[in-house]
């Protein structure tokens, strides 16, 4: 893995980590019982956003290990990773 790569993970490591504080924060707040329902509604609308930008960070990932490696052989196992590899380098 070569380190364009590696910091492609890093960052998305750290957004998903940010995204994730963001919702357990979201959470604590609903469960104050002193809070009035339209701040509730609205916590609860950031946290669909928080939930579909998450979705969409780890599929942005996912679309640019697939550009940048020609394979998405991150996501398999056993030899048709090997082949999947390999072949490109054959041709």
């Amino acid at each position: 893995m070569n380190l364009l790569l590696i910091g492609l993970t890093i960052g998305v490591l750290g957004k998903l980590l940010l995204g994730i504080a963001v919702l357990r924060v979201h959470l604590g707040i609903l469960h104050e019982h002193e809070i009035d329902n339209v701040v509730l509604r609205s916590i609860k609308k950031e946290q669909t956003f928080t939930l579909v930008g998450l979705a969409l960070i780890v599929l942005g990932y996912v679309l640019e290990m697939f550009f940048y490696t020609g394979t998405l052989s991150f996501l398999c196992s056993g030899t048709e990773c090997l082949i999947e590899v390999a072949a490109p380098a054959v041709q």
